[in-house]
């Protein structure tokens, strides 16, 4: 206690000047002058309420691994005990620590300006998790892309969340294992790019090469026969319509053409073609493994003009 009322002093010196000396010393004196023994049976009481609040929060959650089979439920859940069993942790011990509240106040009007200066990102990540759960610029399981980490929301605190990261497109966008914490306060300073807002099906590309003398109107017919074909792609434009139309009420988007199209660009010794179509983020490279497979299949039935150096 000695030690922090001396590094309490030196902050406030240096933020407040020595003209302050003398009001400082009184309030250090009132500080040395505390009934110690009714300040700890007070931190003692509020250890033990913490204490049983946690036990209890950790049976509640055992107990209810046992009864709750769909793991999204179970997980909502948990989170939604957590929540409350701190409400009731914070409100009791406020109620303990009221009777003693005009002390401790003057104790931290003296201390707020080190505390300010010690917490400040502590405090920012606070306000930035409260903007999360307010605005939602994401949600559980959205992916997302935030400072070039990319990755599956799997938790969300008031002061950081985690996400599972993912590999970047040219490896598959594959889970690594990885659970990533980013401090809440990423949202305001970094740029977020978010998989699901709005809708949850992105654009993706991939190149053909065919040789310069192919048939491209039956190459093409081919390989959209191919994509139409796949159980996932097929079924993504019609869906993607009616999360469209719920879009524009908030934002300014709209397509022309949201089933899968080839564009023709010819590049030195062959012709590549770029297939686009929609996809599921997490179901990408499913999809794409799918296309390949049956493109080279194609290929070997003399059907598809693939260029081959």
């Amino acid at each position: 206690m000695g030690f922090l009322i001396l590094f309490v002093f030196f902050i406030n010196l240096c933020y407040y000047g020595v003209s302050r000396g003398e009001d400082i010393m009184k309030i250090l004196n009132y500080l040395l002058a505390f009934q110690y023994s009714e300040y700890l049976i007070i931190i003692g009481r509020s250890l033990l309420v913490y204490t049983f609040f946690k036990v209890l929060n950790y049976i509640i959650v055992l107990i209810s691994t046992k009864w709750i089979n769909r793991s999204k439920t179970r997980f909502m859940f948990h989170q939604g005990v957590n929540v409350i069993m701190n409400i009731f942790c914070v409100v009791i011990i406020f109620l303990l620590w009221y009777p003693y509240l005009k002390n401790v106040m003057t104790v931290i009007s003296f201390i707020s300006a080190g505390i300010t200066i010690a917490i400040r990102d502590i405090i920012l990540n606070l306000f930035a998790g409260l903007y999360i759960k307010a605005k939602k610029p994401f949600k559980l399981e959205d992916r997302i892309n935030i400072d070039g980490i990319i990755g599956d929301v799997v938790l969300i605190n008031y002061l950081s969340f985690k996400i599972l990261e993912v590999n970047d497109k040219t490896d598959g966008e594959q889970s690594t294992g990885l659970i990533i914490n980013i401090p809440n306060s990423f949202v305001f300073s970094k740029s977020l790019k978010n998989y699901n807002t709005a809708f949850k099906y992105v654009w993706d590309e991939i190149i053909i090469r065919l040789n310069l003398d192919a048939d491209l109107e039956n190459n093409k017919k081919r390989i959209l026969d191919i994509i139409n074909s796949n159980e996932i792609a097929s079924q993504i434009p019609k869906k993607m319509k009616k999360e469209l139309r719920n879009a524009t009420v908030d934002y300014r988007i709209y397509y022309n053409h949201l089933d899968p199209i080839i564009y023709t660009k010819v590049n030195e010794n062959h012709v590549e073609l770029n297939l686009r179509f929609l996809t599921h983020p997490k179901k990408t490279r499913i999809i794409e493994d799918d296309l390949w497979v049956n493109i080279l299949k194609k290929y070997k039935e003399n059907k598809i003009d693939l260029f081959v150096e």
